[in-house]
């Protein structure tokens, strides 16, 4: 093994991303990460939903649009980093860390944890993004109903199936872009990642 590869694996916990042997079950490990994971949704859903709902109710159409879009957005974004960094290959930032790019030994975490980020990224972040979305979304058509005096289905179809477009059509885009694109997508996050973890350093 080069030095530089030993320094960077002790940097990283020493740790290569494996595929799981067949047969495999699951660790504790594993099952307390699932349980955590599942926990912190249903907490976060129904805090970010309640607190959506309370604030959207006597909002304008601007401030409910504004929303709606941030978390269309942020569903997307995250969708994106989940799958660049399942996609991800090591080498480049094998490089990258041996030269002290910053971000480099973050971004090797993330593609070695990839399971633990995809999970966190696509499932929790997407979710919670698709739940905002639709509450946010049913908010606007009850403000449109009332301001039309009116109750026609038509309204709530157009404005879900529109956001659901944007939604499914962002991510897809989003898809293609991340896997042809995952070191540079990957690297972006860790040097995020990077920023907080060393904010005030």
């Amino acid at each position: 093994m080069k030095k530089d590869d030993g320094e960077i694996q002790a940097k990283t916990g020493g740790k290569k991303r494996r595929k799981p042997s067949p047969g495999t079950i699951l660790k504790k490990t594993d099952v307390r990460w699932i349980i955590r994971i599942v926990l912190f949704s249903v907490a976060m859903s129904a805090i970010l939903t309640l607190l959506s709902a309370e604030a959207l109710e006597n909002a304008g159409y601007i401030l409910a649009f504004t929303v709606l879009a941030a978390f269309i957005l942020l569903g997307i974004l995250f969708d994106i980093i989940g799958v660049a960094v399942t996609a991800a290959d090591e080498k480049p930032f094998h490089s990258m860390a041996a030269h002290k790019q910053p971000g480099a030994i973050e971004s090797l975490r993330l593609i070695r944890n990839a399971e633990k980020v995809s999970s966190f990224c696509n499932d929790v972040v997407g979710d919670i993004a698709g739940i905002i979305s639709g509450t946010t979304a049913a908010i606007i058509v009850t403000k449109l109903q009332h301001d039309l005096a009116t109750q026609n289905i038509a309204i709530s179809l157009a404005v879900s199936g529109a956001v659901s477009g944007l939604m499914i059509g962002g991510k897809a885009l989003g898809k293609t872009a991340a896997i042809n694109n995952s070191t540079n997508i990957v690297y972006f996050a860790g040097r995020v990642t990077r920023f907080f973890t060393h904010w005030g350093d």
